[in-house]
C-alpha cells in the first residue's frame, strides 16, 4: 500500500472511532477490550497518536516516551481526540518524504512506518469503539486487513519481544480465503517466531477466513474463522499474542 492509501484510512478511521464514542458515551464498556471504558479506550488512542506524532513532526531519532494519559471525560475528552487525530493527519501529510526519526518496524521510510502503523493501531481501536454499539463494526478493506496481517505476523511477532513461543517446535499457518496468495507461514520455537510469505511445507494448525475476519481475530479481537489441526497452537497464539504498550 502507498502512503497516501494508509492516511486516507488514518483520517476515516479516527473520525469513525470519535463518532462511536460520541454515541456510546465515555462510561460505555468496550465489549472487545474487558475492563476498559470507552474513556479508557479514547485516551490511550488519542495518546497514541500524540506520541507518534512528535516522532516526525520534532525528528525524534531515539526512542521518545509518550506524554501519559489525560485527566479528561466527556466532551472535552473526546474533543483532545479529535484535535490530536487531526494533527497527527496533517502531519503525516505535510511531512518530507526522506524525513528521518526513530521507528520501531521495517519499512521503506520512517513516514511509511508511521503511516501504516497509525492506521493499524487507529483501526483496530476504531472496532473497539464500535463494539461498544449494537450492530455490526465499520467493515475493514480486504487489501488493507491483509497488510494488516503481514504487519502484525512479519513486525511485531519476529521481534525479541514476542512471547509466541513453545518449547516444541510448532508450524501455524494463516490462509486469507479471500485474497490470492495471501498466505503465511509462522514457525514457532523458544525463539522469537519466524514468519513467511508461502505455504511450504505441512502445518500443525491453519487458521483460515477472510482477510478481515483473520486480521481482528489476529488482534485477538474476534473468535479464529476456522481452524483445522491442532487447536492447542491457537490456543497458544490466543494466550500469548498480545502486544501490550510499555
Amino acid at each position: 500500500m502507498e502512503i497516501a492509501e494508509y492516511l486516507e484510512t488514518l483520517g476515516r478511521e479516527g473520525q469513525l472511532l470519535a463518532a462511536a464514542a460520541t454515541e456510546a458515551g465515555t462510561d460505555a464498556k468496550v465489549a472487545t477490550c474487558p475492563g476498559w471504558q470507552m474513556r479508557d479506550l479514547v485516551r490511550h488512542t488519542g495518546m497514541v497518536h500524540r506520541w507518534a506524532t512528535a516522532f516526525v513532526a520534532e525528528g525524534h531519532t531515539s526512542y521518545h516516551p509518550d506524554g501519559g494519559l489525560p485527566d479528561l471525560d466527556g466532551d472535552e475528552l473526546l474533543a483532545w481526540f479529535r484535535e490530536g487525530h487531526r494533527r497527527l493527519v496533517d502531519t503525516l501529510s505535510g511531512a518530507s518524504p526522506d524525513v528521518q526519526c526513530w521507528s520501531f518496524l521495517p519499512a521503506p521510510s520512517p513516514l511509511a512506518f508511521w503511516a501504516r502503523r497509525q492506521a493499524h493501531e487507529t483501526t483496530v481501536h476504531r472496532v473497539d469503539a464500535e463494539s461498544a454499539l449494537s450492530g455490526e463494526p465499520t467493515a475493514v478493506a480486504t487489501h488493507f486487513a491483509v497488510d494488516g496481517i503481514d504487519e502484525l505476523l512479519s513486525g511485531f511477532h519476529v521481534r525479541e519481544t514476542s512471547r509466541v513461543r513453545t518449547e516444541e517446535p510448532r508450524v501455524l499457518r494463516v490462509r486469507a480465503t479471500d485474497e490470492p496468495d495471501a498466505v503465511w507461514t509462522v514457525r514457532l520455537s523458544a525463539r522469537p517466531p519466524v514468519s513467511d510469505r508461502d505455504q511450504r511445507g505441512d502445518a500443525d494448525c491453519e487458521l483460515a477466513g477472510p482477510a478481515a475476519g483473520l486480521y481482528l481475530a489476529l488482534w485477538n479481537r474476534l473468535p479464529f474463522p476456522s481452524v483445522t489441526g491442532d487447536a492447542s497452537v491457537a490456543a497458544l497464539w490466543r494466550e500469548k499474542s498480545g502486544v501490550t504498550w510499555s
